[in-house]
């Protein structure tokens, strides 16, 4: 397979989940908003943060208001990370790929393409059309992975599918975790710890994680429960353990893979072993960055690996190599 060809797939099956997960953040975040008491608030500049377009948002408003960071997020094209940019980008690299994807794959890419751009504005403005437009956003990706698993032959071609979606729901479900950091909670310590419970709810229903971790956990909500389990349960599809595994048995079907099998392990084994029974707000949003890093680094490894390998082949050596038949006369 050409590294082109698979760069496109890995984008393609990113964009599309990064498209999904920011329309969940900004529905997760809009339903926190509804419930704060008075006293709380979210600081939509922390949002930004979380979404990793803060410096980026700050180039172009002044003022990080609820108003400025839904457009930016939602129909931005300036922001290559707003719905509509992603749900463009996955749109533009399936039309290049269309005798190796689906024959369906693009009529539904397109559909969700055209979706988007009637109702992105709209939604940034308007909150009930902002829900309606984010839940169709995640029932039409939710179609698109479906067609892929149902009917695309697993091959290299597909396991780079799945590194990229699994790459890419790692690294937001980390950051819808931290979600919750960028809540300012009051000083009553009653009606604090409700609210905690209510913020986590939503970060849970966000991940479509709710009844899951009822069923396999516990009836009640508590944060260091609620984040173990989205963190390292292997058995709910969105957590970061089962991302990462999903992550290490593509790399186990693809070709000189020994050294990104090894980057991984060392993120399953660090992730495996870190504490969550006391952990606060703070040291679990440090935690996240870090894990946020990790996830870099496997990209940039495998990036490396499949997709710009060219460079490091045509790359100029320190050392001229040897010249054999002067090694023989010495």
């Amino acid at each position: 397979m050409l590294a082109r060809v698979a760069e496109n797939l890995y984008w393609m099956a990113r964009y599309l989940e990064r498209a999904e997960n920011t329309a969940r953040l900004i529905d997760s975040t809009t339903n926190v908003l509804l419930d704060l008491p008075h006293g709380a608030s979210v600081g939509w500049a922390n949002l930004a943060e979380i979404a990793g377009v803060n410096e980026l948002f700050a180039q172009h408003h002044d003022d990080a208001n609820e108003l400025n960071i839904m457009e930016f997020m939602i129909a931005d094209t300036r922001n290559p990370s707003a719905i509509f940019s992603c749900v463009q980008q996955a749109r533009e690299n399936t039309r290049t790929l269309r005798e190796v994807v689906p024959a369906e794959m693009w009529e539904r890419i397109n559909n969700l393409y055209l979706f988007v751009r009637d109702r992105a504005t709209g939604a940034s403005n308007r909150r009930h059309e902002r829900y309606q437009m984010l839940n169709s956003v995640m029932q039409q990706c939710h179609s698109i992975v479906g067609l892929f698993v149902g009917t695309m032959a697993q091959d290299d071609a597909y396991q780079m599918v799945r590194l990229g979606r699994n790459l890419e729901r790692a690294d937001m479900t980390t950051r819808l975790l931290d979600l919750n950091y960028a809540v300012h909670l009051p000083e009553d310590s009653v009606l604090r710890e409700a609210l905690m419970e209510r913020i986590w709810k939503s970060t849970l229903d966000a991940l479509s994680a709710y009844q899951t971790y009822r069923r396999l956990v516990s009836m009640h909500v508590r944060r260091n429960q609620a984040a173990r389990f989205l963190m390292m349960d292997r058995r709910f599809p969105r957590s970061v353990m089962h991302c990462i595994g999903e992550i290490e048995a593509c790399f186990q079907k693809l070709p000189k893979s020994q050294q990104l099998q090894q980057i991984t392990a060392q993120m399953h084994h660090k992730l495996a072993y870190y504490p969550t029974e006391h952990l606060n707000a703070l040291a679990l949003h440090e935690y996240l960055d870090v894990l946020q890093t990790d996830l870099g680094s496997i990209h940039q490894a495998l990036t490396q690996k499949y997709f710009h390998a060219w460079q490091e082949d045509s790359a100029p050596s320190a050392l001229p190599p040897a010249d054999e038949n002067a090694i023989a006369q010495q």
